[in-house]
């Protein structure tokens, strides 16, 4: 059994939430175990009345880590409770529930906010917002470069016991054989009271060999597709959560052009960025467009659009589908606003060219080889 993801009194105020919204009737206890495997929900005890089944349901899915198809259960059930609240102070209590269990399944690191308040929609809609039909196919294209990637736990040399269960996240190609994911999707662990678990360098490196990549997974029953191992980890960085895999063999697919300077905003001028990712592990989605970038500094942009868990690791693209920034995290926020509503995220990534300087620094030779590719490749400049 581990940790559990919320303290005891979490548990108590969301249950008591959802017996006061309506989410014990017993009719709708399918709809909130929607996506969660079957077998799990039958193991779960059954009681006589609806409060204490909402009770024994939470605190026994608190327990749980992971399934073995890697979908945290306590996730699934609270996205599932939020589509079905409409009070705003229930639905934000289960919002920031579910932000703190997707955080901790992650093992995402802190991000520091500095968030600004007070952004207006007029401020992101007064601009021509069409893009030439060329767009689409380009987005097609750059998909084919985006795989997602499940990587397994290891302690002291062998699979974490009792069980390994997989961690899911995303990955993409920045030169031949190059793949670009987090340094926390590799790290694979849980965070255990707001803490991240320390892993051994040499477990490190086992659960980046271990890991498999899935390209093409665009539906539930592309099962045909190839899961590509990796055969070297090149480079790697926890504070720019980054790191960058030698996919052996190498798939013949086009990589992704990068941007070679940050990404910079003003709020007058918005930038539209779109996310290629494969949220939960499940098949490849993208979030287009309707996600403007509100803040960048030299090292961090911060945007707004729909990310979950596994999509850790997506490109941040432009509309001519460069990667301006390496997805992240998600993070919650107040008073802050995005088309005249409130918003209660705020997503952060790595600027690209962040992210290239440190490998310059410390792994010339990978980014010798990234930027020797990305010279040789067709298309208009970064």
């Amino acid at each position: 059994m581990s940790d559990p993801y919320l303290p005891q009194d979490d548990i108590a105020q969301l249950k008591d939430t959802a017996v006061e919204q309506g989410l014990a009737d017993p009719m709708l206890r399918s709809l909130l175990f929607a996506g969660i495997l079957p077998k799990y929900r039958g193991s779960l005890p059954m009681l006589p009345f609806p409060g204490p089944q909402v009770q024994s349901d939470l605190n026994h899915m608190n327990q749980v880590e992971r399934l073995i198809d890697g979908t945290v259960p306590l996730a699934i059930w609270l996205k599932n409770a939020v589509g079905q609240l409409t009070d705003a102070a229930a639905r934000d209590l289960f919002m920031s529930a579910l932000d703190r269990v997707s955080r901790d399944e992650a093992g995402e690191p802190d991000v520091a906010p500095d968030l600004p308040t007070g952004e207006t929609k007029e401020e992101v809609v007064a601009q021509d917002d069409t893009v030439p039909v060329e767009f689409l196919g380009g987005g097609a294209l750059a998909g084919s470069s985006v795989a997602r990637i499940k990587v397994l736990p290891y302690q002291s040399g062998a699979l974490l016991q009792p069980i390994a269960l997989p961690h899911n996240g995303t990955g993409w190609l920045i030169a031949p054989g190059l793949l670009v994911t987090n340094h926390h999707v590799i790290h694979a662990r849980k965070r255990t009271a707001g803490e991240r678990p320390v892993v051994d360098p040499a477990d490190f490196r086992l659960q980046a060999l271990g890991s498999r990549s899935r390209f093409d997974y665009v539906a539930e029953d592309d099962g045909d597709t190839e899961e590509i191992p990796a055969g070297d980890l090149l480079a790697w960085d926890e504070e720019l959560d980054y790191a960058v895999l030698r996919l052996a063999p190498a798939p013949p697919r086009p990589f992704l052009r990068v941007a070679t300077e940050p990404l910079a905003v003003d709020k007058d001028s918005p930038v539209a960025v779109n996310i290629i990712q494969h949220p939960g592990g499940e098949p490849q989605r993208v979030a287009l467009r309707n996600n403007i970038v509100f803040e960048a500094d030299e090292r961090d942009i911060r945007y707004f659009t729909d990310t979950r868990g596994g999509s850790s690791g997506s490109p941040v693209l432009t509309d001519d589908w460069t990667v301006v920034a390496l997805h992240r995290g998600t993070r919650r926020v107040s008073d802050v606003s995005f088309q005249g509503k409130s918003t209660a995220f705020v997503n952060v990534g790595t600027q690209l060219s962040a992210l290239m300087q440190h490998l310059r620094e410390h792994s010339p030779e990978v980014h010798a080889e990234i930027t020797a590719a990305q010279s040789a490749r067709p298309g208009p400049s970064a």
